[in-house]
């Protein structure tokens, strides 16, 4: 596997102070130890790694989060980097062992590291952004508000985007406070005002 391939690697410049593989784990560990560099891989146990870098970036100041996934898909990319607020994103399926100390650098000294994929959605993005509908909403907020609207409980979003009740929870929020909106009526209230569901 990639990430014992790593230990090593990154044990030759770095501190290790903890490896775990479980999601709320992984929280505990941030809090206790407080490093300067997490890296988190979003495939785990528990929360989702997600649902880990917006914990972390509430709670752990100053860490950084290096994601390291075999994703790219561009939602997932974006909630990364837009939402959890990621300082880089290595992509396993494109860079090998040998090339993570580069990217932990690069985050540690308060900059950015993307792989070279992830490097094209983001400047995609930059060019087309995903930001259009005036809300100040992502593709995926925007998606969690239709299913409130609708009558989906956290539960059922999460099942219905794939995605962890946890991650689902902080869209949620995310929403509300981005809207100003503090109750179900309300979202129900703006998505049918705006047409995002249909009222028979």
């Amino acid at each position: 596997m990639l990430r014992d391939l790593m230990k090593p690697v990154i044990a030759a410049e770095c501190d290790i102070v903890g490896d775990v593989a479980d999601g709320d784990a992984a929280i505990a560990l941030a809090l206790r130890t407080k490093p300067h560099v997490i890296l988190l891989d979003v495939v785990m146990r528990g929360n989702d790694g997600l649902s880990v870098a917006h914990e972390v970036a509430r709670k752990v100041r100053g860490a950084k989060v290096l994601v390291i996934s075999q994703y790219i898909d561009r939602e997932y990319v974006l909630e990364a980097v837009k939402e959890a607020g990621v300082a880089g994103y290595f992509l396993k399926t494109e860079e090998g062992a040998d090339n993570i100390l580069p990217a932990i650098r690069a985050v540690h000294a308060g900059g950015q590291y993307f792989s070279p994929s992830i490097a094209r959605i983001l400047v995609e993005e930059m060019n087309h952004p995903s930001y259009d509908h005036g809300d100040g909403l992502t593709k995926r907020e925007r998606e969690v508000l239709r299913l409130i609207a609708e009558g989906s409980t956290t539960k059922d979003i999460a099942a219905r985007l794939k995605i962890s009740p946890k991650t689902a929870q902080v869209h949620r929020d995310n929403l509300k406070q981005k809207l100003n909106l503090h109750s179900t009526a309300a979202i129900v209230k703006y998505a049918i005002q705006r047409k995002m569901i249909r009222v028979d």
